[in-house]
């Protein structure tokens, strides 16, 4: 079902942003991943992490538009003492999490200042860390699917962002003695042109 939602919401948005925008800006950010898997496998606190990419602002009306975002992000998580009593791996402390993540924001903007955004989120895994672990199995699932919403301040070119996205899907690729799901603060920084 995923692989046919993604596609269609793109194909939207860029019908949308060609026939019925008022207008159209691209743009470039950067900024922290602040990210938690919960599950008894993983230590019960945020990790730090970075994530680059590139948005685009599409007016629909006066007051609402679209966002979708192209990014990328890294975060290292620490596991628990638990990990490998559930899971059977040997002295795995901390796994590296690299996606490329697809948001589709709703923007709400009652001022020229402050846009209130929120919308689904598809994560793909691009690297897992799978050296790490002795007998090559694959632990977390290529996709993670979520919910972000969050704040957007808007001075003239420069955008600053501040959300929160919570994960949907079971991240546990190995077995179903642990549920894993993400949470994620990002802040960051944008330059649109």
């Amino acid at each position: 079902m995923k692989k046919i939602i993604l596609p269609f919401v793109i194909l939207m948005t860029f019908t949308a942003s060609t026939t019925y925008s008022q207008s159209f800006k691209f743009g470039i950010k950067a900024g922290t991943d602040i990210k938690k898997l919960s599950g008894k496998s993983f230590d019960d606190q945020f990790s730090y992490g970075y994530h680059l990419g590139a948005f685009a602002e599409i007016g629909l009306a006066s007051k609402f538009g679209l966002q979708p975002e192209v990014y990328f992000s890294q975060v290292n998580i620490d596991t628990s003492s638990h990990f490998s009593d559930i899971h059977q791996f040997n002295q795995i402390s901390k796994v590296q999490l690299k996606y490329v993540n697809i948001p589709i924001l709703l923007s709400y903007k009652p001022n020229k200042f402050v846009a209130l955004q929120a919308g689904p989120q598809f994560g793909i895994l691009m690297d897992n860390s799978k050296s790490v672990f002795q007998n090559g199995k694959d632990a977390f699932k290529k996709g993670d699917f979520s919910m972000v919403a969050g704040i957007q301040l808007k001075f003239s070119k420069i955008r600053l962002y501040g959300r929160y996205g919570v994960g949907l899907s079971n991240l546990n690729d190995i077995d179903d003695k642990d549920k894993w799901k993400s949470q994620t603060v990002q802040l960051g920084l944008g330059l649109a042109f």
